[in-house]
């Protein structure tokens, strides 16, 4: 028997609210965004099928965002974004275009995955200096030549790199029209030693090792804070400058990058604190001089390793009443003789042992048994 025009299309709305409310019943999957405690460059947003990673301010007046979307190997590619760069994970061949990337991979116990690296020489990890000498690394960088055709052949499954922002030299984007896996960072852009350290739980990501990066975050996090208490009643504070010339200007660090704020932490008062920015400011030696003259502490004078060294730069230097007390300390203890410094490899990732050193300079009763890690005196 045939229905009513009228009941029928009551019983087609009924069935269409039913499925209404099915739909509605089920939530869509929303993305839980992790956001970093200290690090104001990256975020990481999970959804059920992938994780799209946030990159912002990877050179100084960038206004532009990277994403890059991280897919399980074995998962079929959802849909995304135009734009947005995949990285299959976990990935399994890297090339690392900077040394700082290492102290990562080391502490991630990642450094087999290692198959590439740029400036070599710069390296300090003995592991790594080894595996390129016996060629299971290879070289892909000699100086501003870049070996795009061997990146090619290797076929990495990510290569971690920063910007310069430099369109004529900027060895991302040379990779990036190469049709190479290139993932931009933004650490050396914190303004924090903790906001650099906590980069591992990025580069944990494409590992899908985040617990671990978690612990040995919280765990420098944890130190950091205990020696930060060390110094909260100091009321002496010595004065301190840092670095020295290079190519004819004097890089002095801003009043808001992560050197002034170590030297803040560590008990220390930066003559240049007063100074807006994080980036270097360029100075020539008579401006520092009139600064720095009476300056309790100088550290970080360049590479120098001793004040014959660093007399023989400048004889000038010898006027600066540091260098007349003795009072001048470089982060070169570890240094290699290639030019390698694990300061800038586990210096970045363990900032609390960086911090301990620095006590040790600025207030040495504090850290009577403490052997300094990465800082020497130069005699």
């Amino acid at each position: 028997m045939l229905m009513p025009k009228s009941t029928k299309y009551i019983a087609l709305l009924a069935l269409s609210l039913v499925a209404c409310l099915r739909s509605s019943a089920t939530p869509r999957a929303a993305s839980i965004t992790s956001v970093p405690h200290y690090a104001k460059n990256f975020e990481i947003s999970q959804f059920p099928t992938h994780r799209i990673a946030t990159i912002r301010n990877v050179q100084r007046g960038s206004k532009t965002t990277h994403q890059y979307a991280l897919v399980p190997k074995a998962a079929p590619l959802p849909e995304l974004p135009a734009g947005i760069s995949v990285i299959r994970t976990p990935v399994t061949r890297v090339v690392v275009m900077e040394t700082v990337y290492i102290g990562y991979l080391d502490a991630l116990n990642q450094l087999d995955t290692i198959i590439a690296a740029a400036t070599s020489d710069y390296i300090s990890n003995a592991t790594i200096q080894t595996r390129i000498a016996d060629g299971a690394i290879q070289k892909v960088q000699s100086g501003a030549a870049l070996n795009i055709e061997r990146m090619l052949l290797l076929q990495p499954d990510l290569i971690l790199s920063s910007s310069t922002g430099d369109l004529a030299f900027d060895v991302p984007l040379k990779l990036a029209r190469a049709g190479l896996p290139v993932v931009l960072s933004a650490g050396y852009m914190e303004q924090h030693p903790l906001a650099r350290a906590e980069w591992i739980k990025f580069i944990a990501a494409f590992f899908n090792t985040q617990d671990l990066a978690e612990q040995i975050f919280e765990a420098s996090v944890t130190r950091y804070k205990l020696l930060l208490e060390k110094v909260e009643q100091i009321e002496q504070r010595p004065t301190v400058f840092c670095g020295a010339p290079y190519s004819g200007a004097w890089h002095m660090a801003g009043g808001e990058s992560y050197t002034a704020q170590t030297i803040r932490d560590a008990g220390g008062a930066y003559l240049w604190a007063d100074v807006p920015g994080s980036g270097a400011i360029p100075l020539d030696t008579e401006r520092v001089f009139i600064r720095a003259a009476h300056a309790d502490t100088w550290i970080n004078p360049s590479s120098y390793q001793s004040l014959n060294e660093l007399y023989g730069a400048d004889q000038r230097f010898q006027k600066f009443h540091a260098a007349q007390t003795g009072q001048v300390f470089n982060n070169t203890k570890q240094r290699t003789a290639s030019g390698g410094n694990s300061f800038w490899e586990c210096g970045i990732v363990h900032p609390d042992n960086v911090l301990a050193d620095m006590i040790k300079i600025f207030h040495p009763e504090l850290m009577p048994d403490w052997e300094f890690i990465y800082y020497q005196q130069l005699k």
